[in-house]
Protein backbone atom coordinates (compact mmCIF):
# COMPACT_ATOMS: atom_id res chain seq x y z
CA UNK A 1 0.00 0.00 0.00
CA UNK A 2 0.91 3.38 -0.55
CA UNK A 3 2.47 5.28 2.30
CA UNK A 4 -0.13 8.42 3.76
CA UNK A 5 0.06 10.96 6.12
CA UNK A 6 -1.15 9.23 9.04
CA UNK A 7 -1.26 5.51 10.13
CA UNK A 8 -3.39 3.17 12.69
CA UNK A 9 -2.24 1.29 15.49
CA UNK A 10 -4.20 -1.29 17.23
CA UNK A 11 -4.63 0.09 20.50
CA UNK A 12 -5.04 -3.48 21.93
CA UNK A 13 -7.25 -6.78 21.68
CA UNK A 14 -9.08 -9.31 22.56
CA UNK A 15 -11.16 -12.19 22.18
CA UNK A 16 -14.58 -12.39 21.80
CA UNK A 17 -16.77 -15.08 21.30
CA UNK A 18 -20.30 -14.38 19.24
CA UNK A 19 -22.79 -16.99 18.28
CA UNK A 20 -20.99 -17.19 15.09
CA UNK A 21 -17.56 -18.01 15.92
CA UNK A 22 -14.96 -16.76 18.24
CA UNK A 23 -12.99 -13.61 16.66
CA UNK A 24 -9.92 -11.20 18.23
CA UNK A 25 -11.45 -7.29 18.28
CA UNK A 26 -8.62 -4.95 17.64
CA UNK A 27 -9.41 -1.54 18.77
CA UNK A 28 -8.21 1.29 16.68
CA UNK A 29 -8.26 4.81 18.31
CA UNK A 30 -8.26 7.63 15.75
CA UNK A 31 -6.52 11.01 17.58
CA UNK A 32 -8.02 12.77 14.42
CA UNK A 33 -11.67 13.05 15.45
CA UNK A 34 -11.37 11.12 18.37
CA UNK A 35 -13.50 8.73 16.88
CA UNK A 36 -12.81 4.37 18.15
CA UNK A 37 -13.14 1.54 15.42
CA UNK A 38 -13.02 -1.70 15.10
CA UNK A 39 -11.93 -4.84 13.57
CA UNK A 40 -13.30 -8.14 14.27
CA UNK A 41 -10.62 -10.93 13.06
CA UNK A 42 -11.17 -14.59 12.40
CA UNK A 43 -8.06 -16.76 11.82
CA UNK A 44 -4.62 -15.53 10.65
CA UNK A 45 -5.02 -13.10 8.15
CA UNK A 46 -1.21 -11.38 8.26
CA UNK A 47 0.89 -11.72 4.82
CA UNK A 48 -2.16 -13.22 3.56
CA UNK A 49 -3.64 -12.84 -0.18
CA UNK A 50 -7.45 -12.91 -1.21
CA UNK A 51 -8.71 -11.89 2.76
CA UNK A 52 -12.39 -12.13 2.80
CA UNK A 53 -13.08 -8.55 4.33
CA UNK A 54 -16.36 -6.66 4.92
CA UNK A 55 -15.81 -3.27 5.80
CA UNK A 56 -18.83 -1.91 7.63
CA UNK A 57 -20.37 1.66 8.60
CA UNK A 58 -21.80 1.54 12.14
CA UNK A 59 -25.52 1.69 12.18
CA UNK A 60 -27.08 1.74 15.45
CA UNK A 61 -30.54 1.70 14.52
CA UNK A 62 -30.23 -1.61 12.12
CA UNK A 63 -27.10 -3.13 13.97
CA UNK A 64 -28.46 -2.41 17.34
CA UNK A 65 -31.70 -1.88 18.09
CA UNK A 66 -32.66 -4.48 14.42
CA UNK A 67 -34.08 -1.47 12.57
CA UNK A 68 -36.12 -2.84 9.04
CA UNK A 69 -35.65 0.62 7.59
CA UNK A 70 -32.37 -0.72 6.51
CA UNK A 71 -30.24 -3.54 5.35
CA UNK A 72 -27.19 -2.89 7.85
CA UNK A 73 -28.05 -4.96 10.49
CA UNK A 74 -28.84 -7.98 8.25
CA UNK A 75 -25.59 -7.26 6.55
CA UNK A 76 -23.34 -7.16 9.79
CA UNK A 77 -24.92 -10.70 10.47
CA UNK A 78 -24.47 -12.31 7.43
CA UNK A 79 -20.67 -10.85 7.01
CA UNK A 80 -20.01 -12.50 10.47
CA UNK A 81 -21.57 -16.27 9.19
CA UNK A 82 -19.73 -15.60 6.06
CA UNK A 83 -16.43 -14.99 7.55
CA UNK A 84 -16.83 -17.81 10.73
CA UNK A 85 -18.07 -20.29 7.33
CA UNK A 86 -14.32 -19.09 5.39
CA UNK A 87 -12.45 -19.94 8.63
CA UNK A 88 -10.63 -16.47 7.92
CA UNK A 89 -11.56 -13.06 7.49
CA UNK A 90 -11.73 -9.01 8.98
CA UNK A 91 -14.90 -7.21 9.64
CA UNK A 92 -13.68 -3.26 9.49
CA UNK A 93 -16.29 -1.57 11.48
CA UNK A 94 -16.23 2.08 10.73
CA UNK A 95 -17.52 4.48 13.70
CA UNK A 96 -19.63 6.81 10.11
CA UNK A 97 -22.89 6.82 11.28
CA UNK A 98 -25.53 7.57 8.95
CA UNK A 99 -23.17 7.20 5.57
CA UNK A 100 -21.26 9.70 7.60
CA UNK A 101 -23.90 12.06 8.60
CA UNK A 102 -24.27 11.26 12.39
CA UNK A 103 -26.56 10.10 14.13
CA UNK A 104 -28.23 12.98 14.80
CA UNK A 105 -29.18 14.15 11.01
CA UNK A 106 -29.92 10.33 10.58
CA UNK A 107 -33.09 10.26 12.66
CA UNK A 108 -33.88 13.49 10.75
CA UNK A 109 -33.28 12.07 7.84
CA UNK A 110 -35.60 9.47 8.56
CA UNK A 111 -38.34 11.98 9.37
CA UNK A 112 -38.04 13.22 5.64
CA UNK A 113 -38.08 9.98 4.22
CA UNK A 114 -41.75 9.48 6.33
CA UNK A 115 -42.87 12.63 4.26
CA UNK A 116 -42.10 10.81 1.20
CA UNK A 117 -38.12 11.86 0.38
CA UNK A 118 -36.04 9.01 -0.43
CA UNK A 119 -32.85 8.73 1.18
CA UNK A 120 -30.70 10.34 -0.79
CA UNK A 121 -32.34 13.44 -1.04
CA UNK A 122 -33.31 13.48 2.45
CA UNK A 123 -29.47 13.35 3.09
CA UNK A 124 -29.25 16.72 0.46
CA UNK A 125 -32.23 18.48 1.88
CA UNK A 126 -30.04 18.43 5.13
CA UNK A 127 -27.29 19.86 3.35
CA UNK A 128 -24.96 16.38 3.08
CA UNK A 129 -24.03 14.80 0.53
CA UNK A 130 -25.81 11.31 -0.96
CA UNK A 131 -22.93 9.69 0.61
CA UNK A 132 -20.23 11.10 2.80
CA UNK A 133 -18.49 8.02 3.75
CA UNK A 134 -14.71 7.99 3.90
CA UNK A 135 -12.65 4.65 4.09
CA UNK A 136 -9.19 5.86 4.48
CA UNK A 137 -9.32 4.76 7.76
CA UNK A 138 -10.21 1.40 6.58
CA UNK A 139 -7.49 1.01 4.25
CA UNK A 140 -5.35 1.90 6.85
CA UNK A 141 -6.88 -0.69 9.62
CA UNK A 142 -6.39 -3.62 6.96
CA UNK A 143 -2.37 -2.33 6.65
CA UNK A 144 -2.00 -2.41 10.19
CA UNK A 145 -3.50 -5.68 10.09
CA UNK A 146 -0.83 -7.02 7.38
CA UNK A 147 -3.53 -8.03 4.52
CA UNK A 148 -1.92 -8.28 1.37
CA UNK A 149 -5.48 -8.43 -0.61
CA UNK A 150 -8.58 -8.91 -0.15
CA UNK A 151 -12.06 -10.26 -1.24
CA UNK A 152 -14.48 -7.71 -0.84
CA UNK A 153 -17.89 -8.21 0.74
CA UNK A 154 -19.98 -5.28 -1.03
CA UNK A 155 -23.12 -3.98 -3.30
CA UNK A 156 -21.31 -0.91 -3.37
CA UNK A 157 -19.10 -0.13 -6.00
CA UNK A 158 -17.59 3.21 -4.75
CA UNK A 159 -16.15 1.35 -2.00
CA UNK A 160 -14.79 -1.08 -3.96
CA UNK A 161 -13.25 2.00 -6.10
CA UNK A 162 -12.24 3.96 -3.25
CA UNK A 163 -10.49 0.57 -1.40
CA UNK A 164 -8.48 -0.07 -4.80
CA UNK A 165 -7.30 4.19 -4.70
CA UNK A 166 -6.18 3.94 -1.24
CA UNK A 167 -3.86 0.88 -2.52
CA UNK A 168 -6.22 -2.02 -1.09
CA UNK A 169 -5.69 -4.38 -3.47
CA UNK A 170 -9.47 -5.94 -4.36
CA UNK A 171 -8.84 -9.31 -5.94
CA UNK A 172 -13.01 -10.13 -6.19
CA UNK A 173 -16.18 -8.49 -5.07
CA UNK A 174 -18.67 -11.18 -2.96
CA UNK A 175 -22.10 -9.43 -3.30
CA UNK A 176 -23.76 -9.39 0.46
CA UNK A 177 -27.28 -9.34 -0.17
CA UNK A 178 -29.52 -10.33 2.69
CA UNK A 179 -33.77 -9.51 2.49
CA UNK A 180 -36.36 -7.08 1.47
CA UNK A 181 -39.42 -6.10 3.76
CA UNK A 182 -42.37 -3.69 3.33
CA UNK A 183 -40.14 -1.09 5.03
CA UNK A 184 -36.94 -1.09 3.70
CA UNK A 185 -37.73 -1.70 0.14
CA UNK A 186 -37.92 1.50 -1.06
CA UNK A 187 -34.78 1.98 0.43
CA UNK A 188 -33.09 -0.61 -0.97
CA UNK A 189 -34.56 0.50 -4.51
CA UNK A 190 -32.76 3.65 -4.03
CA UNK A 191 -29.41 1.90 -3.57
CA UNK A 192 -29.74 0.64 -6.37
CA UNK A 193 -31.09 3.25 -8.46
CA UNK A 194 -29.40 6.17 -7.56
CA UNK A 195 -26.09 4.66 -5.68
CA UNK A 196 -25.53 2.70 -8.40
CA UNK A 197 -25.38 -0.93 -5.46
CA UNK A 198 -25.52 -4.12 -7.02
CA UNK A 199 -28.73 -5.49 -5.77
CA UNK A 200 -31.70 -7.27 -7.51
CA UNK A 201 -34.43 -7.03 -6.34
CA UNK A 202 -38.14 -8.41 -6.41
CA UNK A 203 -41.07 -6.72 -5.95
CA UNK A 204 -42.60 -7.06 -2.73
CA UNK A 205 -46.01 -9.17 -3.10
CA UNK A 206 -49.01 -7.09 -1.24
CA UNK A 207 -49.96 -6.99 2.52
CA UNK A 208 -46.12 -8.80 3.35
CA UNK A 209 -45.70 -7.74 6.82
CA UNK A 210 -42.31 -6.22 7.80
CA UNK A 211 -40.46 -8.99 9.87
CA UNK A 212 -40.90 -11.72 6.74
CA UNK A 213 -37.69 -11.67 4.94
CA UNK A 214 -38.17 -12.26 0.90
CA UNK A 215 -35.10 -13.67 -1.03
CA UNK A 216 -33.82 -11.51 -2.85
CA UNK A 217 -33.17 -13.67 -6.49
CA UNK A 218 -30.49 -16.17 -7.36
CA UNK A 219 -28.26 -13.08 -9.00
CA UNK A 220 -26.38 -13.47 -5.61
CA UNK A 221 -25.09 -17.10 -6.03
CA UNK A 222 -24.20 -16.00 -10.06
CA UNK A 223 -22.05 -13.39 -8.48
CA UNK A 224 -20.20 -14.91 -6.03
CA UNK A 225 -19.56 -17.57 -8.47
CA UNK A 226 -18.44 -15.01 -11.16
CA UNK A 227 -16.68 -13.27 -7.82
CA UNK A 228 -13.98 -16.56 -8.29
CA UNK A 229 -13.42 -16.54 -12.06
CA UNK A 230 -9.99 -14.89 -12.07
CA UNK A 231 -8.91 -17.49 -9.78
CA UNK A 232 -10.47 -20.64 -12.16
CA UNK A 233 -8.90 -19.08 -14.65
CA UNK A 234 -5.32 -19.07 -13.42
CA UNK A 235 -6.64 -22.77 -12.10
CA UNK A 236 -8.18 -24.21 -14.96
CA UNK A 237 -6.35 -21.89 -17.91
CA UNK A 238 -10.05 -21.29 -19.12
CA UNK A 239 -12.51 -19.03 -18.69
CA UNK A 240 -15.30 -19.76 -16.11
CA UNK A 241 -18.48 -20.24 -18.26
CA UNK A 242 -21.76 -19.42 -17.74
CA UNK A 243 -24.30 -21.05 -20.37
CA UNK A 244 -27.71 -19.28 -20.12
CA UNK A 245 -31.22 -19.34 -22.23
CA UNK A 246 -34.54 -19.68 -22.65
CA UNK A 247 -37.20 -22.05 -23.12
CA UNK A 248 -40.73 -22.52 -23.06
CA UNK A 249 -42.46 -25.39 -21.05
CA UNK A 250 -42.56 -27.93 -23.66
CA UNK A 251 -37.75 -27.32 -23.83
CA UNK A 252 -38.75 -25.16 -27.44
CA UNK A 253 -35.72 -22.43 -27.91
CA UNK A 254 -37.41 -21.70 -31.62
CA UNK A 255 -40.42 -21.85 -33.50
CA UNK A 256 -37.88 -23.66 -35.73
CA UNK A 257 -34.05 -23.55 -37.18
CA UNK A 258 -33.73 -19.96 -38.02
CA UNK A 259 -36.54 -18.11 -36.83
CA UNK A 260 -35.87 -16.56 -33.78
CA UNK A 261 -38.91 -16.85 -30.78
CA UNK A 262 -39.17 -14.66 -27.93
CA UNK A 263 -39.56 -16.34 -25.05
CA UNK A 264 -38.65 -13.90 -22.18
CA UNK A 265 -41.02 -11.48 -20.02
CA UNK A 266 -39.09 -7.90 -19.39
CA UNK A 267 -38.53 -8.90 -15.78
CA UNK A 268 -35.88 -12.05 -16.67
CA UNK A 269 -34.81 -10.20 -19.97
CA UNK A 270 -33.17 -7.39 -17.37
CA UNK A 271 -31.77 -10.46 -15.27
CA UNK A 272 -30.11 -11.57 -18.66
CA UNK A 273 -28.87 -7.99 -19.27
CA UNK A 274 -27.31 -8.18 -15.63
CA UNK A 275 -25.70 -11.86 -16.41
CA UNK A 276 -24.34 -9.60 -19.48
CA UNK A 277 -22.67 -6.89 -17.54
CA UNK A 278 -21.36 -9.18 -15.01
CA UNK A 279 -19.18 -11.18 -17.71
CA UNK A 280 -15.92 -10.35 -19.73
CA UNK A 281 -17.30 -12.02 -22.70
CA UNK A 282 -20.29 -13.37 -24.51
CA UNK A 283 -19.94 -15.80 -27.36
CA UNK A 284 -23.34 -17.14 -29.34
CA UNK A 285 -22.91 -19.26 -33.05
CA UNK A 286 -23.32 -18.38 -36.36
CA UNK A 287 -26.48 -19.57 -36.15
CA UNK A 288 -27.76 -17.23 -33.62
CA UNK A 289 -26.22 -14.34 -35.47
CA UNK A 290 -27.65 -15.38 -38.69
CA UNK A 291 -30.88 -15.89 -37.24
CA UNK A 292 -31.09 -13.01 -34.51
CA UNK A 293 -29.08 -10.42 -35.71
CA UNK A 294 -28.46 -9.54 -31.72
CA UNK A 295 -26.46 -6.84 -30.42
CA UNK A 296 -25.07 -8.94 -27.04
CA UNK A 297 -25.18 -5.56 -25.34
CA UNK A 298 -26.08 -4.03 -22.23
CA UNK A 299 -29.31 -1.83 -22.25
CA UNK A 300 -31.42 -2.68 -19.34
CA UNK A 301 -29.23 -2.21 -17.24
CA UNK A 302 -26.23 -0.18 -15.53
CA UNK A 303 -23.32 -1.98 -16.94
CA UNK A 304 -20.49 -2.45 -19.21
CA UNK A 305 -20.79 -4.48 -22.61
CA UNK A 306 -19.11 -7.91 -22.56
CA UNK A 307 -16.71 -8.47 -25.27
CA UNK A 308 -19.26 -10.60 -27.96
CA UNK A 309 -17.35 -13.67 -29.74
CA UNK A 310 -18.70 -15.41 -32.38
CA UNK A 311 -18.17 -19.02 -33.36
CA UNK A 312 -18.19 -19.30 -36.72
CA UNK A 313 -15.99 -21.87 -38.37
CA UNK A 314 -16.28 -21.31 -42.41
CA UNK A 315 -16.43 -17.27 -41.98
CA UNK A 316 -20.27 -17.03 -42.57
CA UNK A 317 -20.80 -13.23 -40.27
CA UNK A 318 -22.49 -10.94 -42.53
CA UNK A 319 -21.67 -7.22 -43.34
CA UNK A 320 -24.73 -6.17 -42.11
CA UNK A 321 -24.30 -7.56 -38.49
CA UNK A 322 -25.91 -5.14 -35.80
CA UNK A 323 -22.35 -6.43 -33.91
CA UNK A 324 -20.47 -4.47 -36.21
CA UNK A 325 -22.32 -1.12 -34.35
CA UNK A 326 -21.18 -1.72 -31.31
CA UNK A 327 -18.35 0.12 -29.32
CA UNK A 328 -16.79 -3.17 -29.07
CA UNK A 329 -15.13 -5.00 -32.46
CA UNK A 330 -16.34 -8.30 -32.05
CA UNK A 331 -14.16 -11.76 -32.40
CA UNK A 332 -15.40 -13.93 -34.96
CA UNK A 333 -13.67 -18.16 -34.00
CA UNK A 334 -12.89 -19.77 -37.46
CA UNK A 335 -11.25 -22.50 -38.49
CA UNK A 336 -7.78 -22.51 -39.65
CA UNK A 337 -9.30 -23.60 -42.80
CA UNK A 338 -11.58 -20.77 -43.53
CA UNK A 339 -11.15 -18.48 -46.38
CA UNK A 340 -8.44 -15.90 -46.12
CA UNK A 341 -10.15 -14.03 -48.59
CA UNK A 342 -13.40 -14.21 -46.60
CA UNK A 343 -11.09 -13.20 -43.07
CA UNK A 344 -9.64 -10.16 -44.64
CA UNK A 345 -12.90 -9.14 -45.75
CA UNK A 346 -14.59 -9.08 -42.55
CA UNK A 347 -11.30 -7.89 -40.66
CA UNK A 348 -11.76 -4.84 -43.24
CA UNK A 349 -15.28 -3.96 -41.77
CA UNK A 350 -14.38 -3.82 -38.34
CA UNK A 351 -14.52 -7.59 -37.23
CA UNK A 352 -11.56 -9.56 -35.46
CA UNK A 353 -11.05 -12.93 -36.42
CA UNK A 354 -9.59 -15.67 -34.78
CA UNK A 355 -8.29 -18.90 -36.33
CA UNK A 356 -7.99 -21.91 -34.63
CA UNK A 357 -7.35 -25.41 -35.33
CA UNK A 358 -10.82 -27.33 -36.02
CA UNK A 359 -12.17 -30.40 -33.69
CA UNK A 360 -12.71 -33.64 -35.34
CA UNK A 361 -16.01 -32.81 -37.34
CA UNK A 362 -14.38 -29.76 -38.78
CA UNK A 363 -15.86 -26.89 -36.43
CA UNK A 364 -13.76 -24.86 -34.25
CA UNK A 365 -12.62 -26.73 -30.78
CA UNK A 366 -14.17 -25.38 -27.57
CA UNK A 367 -11.84 -26.24 -25.75
CA UNK A 368 -8.97 -24.81 -27.97
CA UNK A 369 -11.29 -21.55 -27.94
CA UNK A 370 -11.52 -21.18 -23.98
CA UNK A 371 -7.98 -21.59 -23.59
CA UNK A 372 -7.22 -19.20 -25.88
CA UNK A 373 -9.86 -16.71 -24.37
CA UNK A 374 -8.06 -17.48 -21.66
CA UNK A 375 -4.84 -16.62 -22.74
CA UNK A 376 -6.65 -13.32 -23.98
CA UNK A 377 -7.43 -12.38 -19.99
CA UNK A 378 -10.80 -12.57 -19.67
CA UNK A 379 -11.82 -14.69 -16.65
CA UNK A 380 -15.88 -15.33 -17.35
CA UNK A 381 -17.67 -16.27 -20.10
CA UNK A 382 -21.30 -16.19 -20.99
CA UNK A 383 -22.97 -18.59 -23.61
CA UNK A 384 -26.14 -17.98 -24.89
CA UNK A 385 -26.82 -20.15 -27.78
CA UNK A 386 -27.55 -21.27 -30.01
CA UNK A 387 -28.80 -25.18 -30.33
CA UNK A 388 -26.00 -26.62 -31.83
CA UNK A 389 -23.81 -24.40 -29.18
CA UNK A 390 -25.56 -25.45 -26.05
CA UNK A 391 -25.56 -28.94 -26.58
CA UNK A 392 -21.74 -28.78 -27.60
CA UNK A 393 -20.68 -26.99 -24.55
CA UNK A 394 -22.65 -29.25 -22.56
CA UNK A 395 -21.29 -32.40 -24.51
CA UNK A 396 -17.89 -31.47 -23.94
CA UNK A 397 -18.20 -30.30 -20.34
CA UNK A 398 -17.19 -26.78 -20.69
CA UNK A 399 -20.18 -25.42 -18.54
CA UNK A 400 -19.67 -24.08 -14.66
CA UNK A 401 -22.76 -22.62 -14.12
CA UNK A 402 -26.36 -22.65 -16.25
CA UNK A 403 -29.01 -20.17 -15.84
CA UNK A 404 -32.44 -20.81 -17.27
CA UNK A 405 -35.22 -19.18 -18.39
CA UNK A 406 -38.58 -21.35 -18.44
CA UNK A 407 -41.71 -19.13 -20.37
CA UNK A 408 -45.52 -20.46 -19.22
CA UNK A 409 -46.05 -21.57 -23.21
CA UNK A 410 -45.90 -24.53 -25.39
CA UNK A 411 -44.14 -24.30 -28.47
CA UNK A 412 -43.74 -27.52 -30.22
CA UNK A 413 -40.24 -26.11 -31.97
CA UNK A 414 -36.42 -26.79 -32.18
CA UNK A 415 -35.19 -27.95 -28.82
CA UNK A 416 -31.66 -28.15 -27.53
CA UNK A 417 -31.68 -31.50 -27.52
CA UNK A 418 -32.55 -31.52 -31.49
CA UNK A 419 -29.06 -31.13 -32.10
CA UNK A 420 -27.61 -34.03 -30.04
CA UNK A 421 -26.29 -35.44 -32.95
CA UNK A 422 -23.02 -37.82 -32.22
CA UNK A 423 -23.59 -37.25 -28.58
CA UNK A 424 -25.39 -39.53 -25.92
CA UNK A 425 -27.44 -38.85 -23.62
CA UNK A 426 -24.75 -39.88 -20.98
CA UNK A 427 -22.32 -37.09 -22.32
CA UNK A 428 -24.97 -34.26 -20.19
CA UNK A 429 -25.13 -33.61 -16.76
CA UNK A 430 -27.41 -33.27 -13.91
CA UNK A 431 -27.64 -30.20 -12.19
CA UNK A 432 -26.77 -29.48 -8.32
CA UNK A 433 -26.97 -26.33 -5.97
CA UNK A 434 -30.33 -25.07 -7.62
CA UNK A 435 -32.16 -22.63 -7.00
CA UNK A 436 -34.86 -21.02 -8.79
CA UNK A 437 -36.66 -17.35 -9.05
CA UNK A 438 -39.75 -16.24 -10.06
CA UNK A 439 -39.70 -12.93 -12.29
CA UNK A 440 -42.71 -12.02 -13.60
CA UNK A 441 -44.61 -15.16 -15.15
CA UNK A 442 -40.98 -16.95 -16.11
CA UNK A 443 -39.36 -19.13 -13.93
CA UNK A 444 -35.35 -18.71 -13.76
CA UNK A 445 -33.32 -21.75 -12.25
CA UNK A 446 -29.53 -21.50 -11.56
CA UNK A 447 -27.51 -24.93 -10.77
CA UNK A 448 -23.98 -25.85 -11.40
CA UNK A 449 -23.44 -29.33 -13.72
CA UNK A 450 -22.47 -32.37 -12.17
CA UNK A 451 -21.12 -35.36 -14.89
CA UNK A 452 -21.36 -38.67 -13.92
CA UNK A 453 -17.72 -40.52 -13.61
CA UNK A 454 -17.51 -42.29 -17.24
Amino acid sequence: MPPENFALTSATSARIPTAESEFQLFFYPDSRDDKEHLALVKGEVAGKEDVLVRVHSECFTGDVLGSRRCDCGAQLQAALRLVAEAGAGVIVYLRQEGRGIGLLDKLKAYNLQDQGYDTVDANLLLGHQADERDYTVAARILQDLGVRSIKLLTNNPHKLDSLQELGVPVSARLPLQTGVCAENAGYLRTKARRLKHLLVLDELPNGTPCYQPIKMGIMEQINIALGEAAAYRQRAGRPFVTLSYAQSLDGSIAARPGRPLALSGSKSMALTHGLRAAHDGILVGIGTLLADNPRLNVRLVEGQDPQPIVVDSRLRFPPYANLLRNCRVPWIAASIEADPERQAALEKIGARVLRLPPAANGWVDLAVLLRHLGEMGLNSLMVEGGAQIITSFLASRLVDQVVLTIAPMLVGGLRVMDYLGQHQVSCFPRLRRVSYQRLGEDLVLRGEPHWESA
